[in-house]
Formats: C-alpha cells, sequence, structure tokens
C-alpha cells in the first residue's frame, strides 16, 4: 500500500522522509502566526498544479522541496488534490507548535469536502517537535494515528473561520466549547491570544519577552531574539522583525544602536550593536505605561486589523479578552 505523510511544517517532513515511515512526506512552509494572512484566493492557488501563475519563488507548495522527493509519484509540478489520490493511506504529523495547529485547522479545513481524501486520512500528534529528534529516532516511534471523523473536519473549520474573523471574539469563544478531538488546539488559542497588545501595557507576550530578556543583559540583538529562549510562537526571524518594529516607533521602547542594521546583517549575524531600553521600555516592564498612548499601532492578528480606534486586548491576569 503506498503511505503519504503531510507534516505541518518543513523541518517535521524532512526528518520524516529520512526515517522512512512512508513512499513521499512533504511539509506545508505557511506561517500564519504573524503578519497578514494570505487570502483563501492565495492558499487554493499555492496548491494547485504548477502553472504561469506560480511565477516567483514560494508561490507553488513544493518549491522548497528536493528533487526526487516525489519519485515514483510525480514531479515538483503536481497539485495536493492530485497528489492525494495516488495513495492509499495519509497521515498529518502535526507537531506541538500554535503555527502547526492553526496549518492543520487550514488543512482539515480545506480537505472537508474531499471525502474521496478524508476518508484515507489520518492524524498523528507528536509529543514534541519532530525537527529536534535524529531520523533514526523518529522511526523507532509508535505514535497513534487517528482516524478523521466528521467531528475533526467540523472543528477544524470553526477553528479556522475563527481565526480569519474581523475580531478576536470567534476564537476566544472556541475556549468555551469542546475541542478535545483536536487536543493541542486549546493551549494554542491561548497562546495566540496572549500575543494580543497586553490591557495594561499593549505589548503582546512575545514582545515582553525581548523586552525581559535586554532588561536580563541579552544586549546583542541576534541573541535577544533566539528562538530558544522566545515562547513557542515566534520563529527568530519573526522575533527579530517585532524587536525591529519595536524601535521604529516615534516613542520606541528599545533602541538599536547602529541605524544600518538591516536583515542582511541580521542573517549574517554580523551587527556588533547593542540593544538598550528606553525609559518607555523599562515603565512597560513595570507595567506602569501603555506602549499605544504614546504610539500609533497598525497590525494584523489573525483576521483582525489591529489599530488604535480597534484596539483588542488581552488581560492576562484574568485570561479574558478586552473589547476596544
Amino acid at each position: 500500500m503506498s503511505h503519504l505523510i503531510l507534516a505541518t511544517n518543513d523541518l517535521a517532513a524532512n526528518t520524516l522522509r529520512q526515517s522512512g515511515p512512508a513512499n513521499v512526506a512533504l511539509g506545508f512552509s505557511l506561517r500564519f502566526v504573524s503578519g497578514k494572512l494570505p487570502s483563501e484566493e492565495q492558499l487554493s492557488m499555492g496548491l494547485e498544479r504548477r502553472s504561469a501563475g506560480h511565477c516567483n519563488p514560494g508561490d507553488h507548495w513544493l518549491d522548497d522541496v528536493c528533487r526526487g522527493s516525489l519519485e515514483g509519484f510525480g514531479t515538483r509540478d503536481i497539485g495536493l488534490f492530485e497528489l492525494c489520490a495516488k495513495f492509499d493511506s495519509i497521515e498529518v504529523w502535526v507537531d506541538t507548535l500554535p503555527n502547526d495547529q492553526l496549518v492543520l485547522v487550514w488543512l482539515l479545513n480545506l480537505l472537508r469536502p474531499y471525502k474521496e481524501i478524508t476518508t484515507k486520512l489520518s492524524l498523528v500528534h507528536t509529543d514534541d517537535i519532530v525537527a529536534n529528534y535524529a531520523p533514526q529516532s523518529v522511526a523507532t516511534w509508535k505514535l497513534p494515528a487517528f482516524k478523521v471523523t466528521d467531528n475533526h473536519l467540523v472543528t477544524a473549520s470553526r477553528a479556522w473561520r475563527a481565526y480569519r474573523a474581523a475580531t478576536p471574539e470567534p476564537c476566544f469563544d472556541l475556549l468555551m466549547t469542546d475541542l478535545i478531538v483536536l487536543p493541542r488546539l486549546r493551549s494554542a488559542l491561548i497562546a495566540l491570544l496572549e500575543e494580543l497588545p497586553d490591557s495594561l501595557t499593549g505589548l503582546g507576550a512575545s514582545e515582553m519577552d525581548l523586552l525581559e530578556f535586554v532588561n536580563d543583559g541579552h544586549t546583542e540583538p541576534k541573541r535577544v531574539c533566539e528562538a530558544r529562549w522566545l515562547r513557542d510562537v515566534l520563529e527568530q526571524d519573526e522575533a527579530s522583525d517585532a524587536l525591529i518594529e519595536l524601535a521604529q516607533h516615534s516613542a520606541p521602547p528599545v533602541l538599536l544602536g547602529d541605524p544600518s542594521f538591516d536583515n542582511e546583517a541580521r542573517y549574517r549575524g554580523e551587527s556588533e550593536w547593542k540593544v538598550t531600553l528606553t525609559e518607555l521600555g523599562r515603565s512597560l516592564l513595570a507595567r506602569e505605561d501603555d506602549m499605544w498612548r504614546h504610539n500609533p499601532i497598525n497590525r494584523w492578528w489573525g483576521g483582525t486589523l489591529l489599530t488604535n480606534e480597534r484596539l483588542w486586548r488581552w488581560d492576562a491576569q484574568s485570561r479574558s479578552l478586552v473589547a476596544p
């Protein structure tokens, strides 16, 4: 029998490809936890058979897949649905992080109308990040595979629609419902809601982490943004973007010592300048000031555009949503 694995991120797929439990293992490079969400049309087009419309790197879902990864089942031009039709069984391996949970609900919502695919679909929920382990170790794992049911598909569709909604209310309301069929979705939603502006300081949890690392003496930008220091929401590059954004406000909570710092220098690790807290940054750490009392905000959280006039917040103490 032919077996396909779809992983919720590329790194997991690379490990699973080497560990050998399937004929083909592929992952998704989509990031939904920061920035404006792609339109449904963009997402759908990325999964279609390659055409003239896929003219930029990253436009097609298999752009970053190594040659030979689909040997015997197609080429890197194939579409997702066409590929799925070639296999007798399909497993979705789901890592633990919030972005992986978003990729899962997006994928299940996408596949929901295609009974010929969902009837051969199973979910494997990992206990840790697959890419943190050697392929030889992953090959010995005996994780249960749960057959996808209508309950999985309905819950995923509700979650995906909620995250794309124009306010965070539908996501918060989901926490009051039974989500056990997708066991890590609840914790992922809470982690994402904690990225909303705090009810007192206006900073999300990861932004506050960045300030705390600087306050603790980690003033080298690359070290401040290291993924191992951060919560499990942002990747290191996204944390770097968040740090730069904080420094670019008219009243910044941090200062970047070298105005010539750019993305290229960031990736090469060549910058020798330091990050320092401003008076506002120290006040925010003490929870004595509000970031958006001094600055304009224009930022996306899922499908919600946050502005000073429409500033949804999160009350960490009561774990509740605060409307504008």
